[in-house]
This record gives C-alpha cells, structure tokens and sequence, in this order.
C-alpha cells in the first residue's frame, strides 16, 4: 500500500478537497467470497475498487445514535468521522511538505522502500 497508517495525507477531491489529516485506519476492501476454490479452501480476493482510509478530523459526518441499555454508550446525535476512498487522497511528503505521489526503490538490504516523487527523498 502507498498510504498507511500514520501517515498525513490531503484530500484531492471531494467536499473535503484541500483538508489534511492523519492516518488513523486503512480499510482494505474484499470482494464477497466467491464459490471458487484455492487449494482446497474458499477464497476471497482483494477488491482495490473497496479501498478507503479513516482521516482524523476529515470527512465528519452525524450519526443518530439510539440509546442501549448499557449506561456507558454515547447516544444522541454524533459526529464522528467517515471513510474516504484511497484514490481521493495524496500523500503529504515530510520533506518537501507537498502532496505527491509515492514510488517505490529496492534498498541495499534487498528490501523496498517509499519514496516522493517530488523531492525524491525516501519517506520511511
């Protein structure tokens, strides 16, 4: 994944557009479990199409919350944040502190690492 948790990224498109934030979840999305099988077990594959990501203070929406019988739970009307699709979102590189695209690069220790398309500098 180019985006992940922790990191800050600013919305491109949307009623958010312009708003930066953090990670605080990537929500990989799964196609339903198709009757196929793979190597004996039922296999659900990636759906990219399902991507999105949880942004501090991004995207709030209100929720109408019932109250339960456990005392502890918040009803009423809340407002909490939504999910953004990762495609609606960039990456703000720590170095330049512009929104950019991400590559990867091999790492001499035979890893691979992210790095900004702008700057060229290496973000983790």
């Amino acid at each position: 994944m180019k985006i992940r948790k922790g990191d800050t990224v600013q919305v491109v498109s949307g009623d958010d557009k312009g708003m930066t934030g953090t990670v605080r979840r990537v929500i990989v999305g799964r196609a339903p479990v198709r009757p196929r099988k793979k190597r004996g077990k039922l296999h659900a594959e990636p759906d990219f199409n399902r991507y999105r990501v949880l942004i501090s203070g991004v995207n709030l929406v209100k929720k109408h919350q019932r109250r339960t019988g456990d005392v502890r739970t918040q009803f009423g009307i809340i407002e909490r944040e939504a999910p953004v699709h990762i495609s609606n979102v960039a990456l703000v590189c720590p170095h330049c502190q512009q929104p950019t695209k991400v590559g990867y690069q091999a790492l001499e220790s035979g890893g691979k690492a992210r790095f900004c398309k702008r700057c060229q500098q290496t973000i983790d």
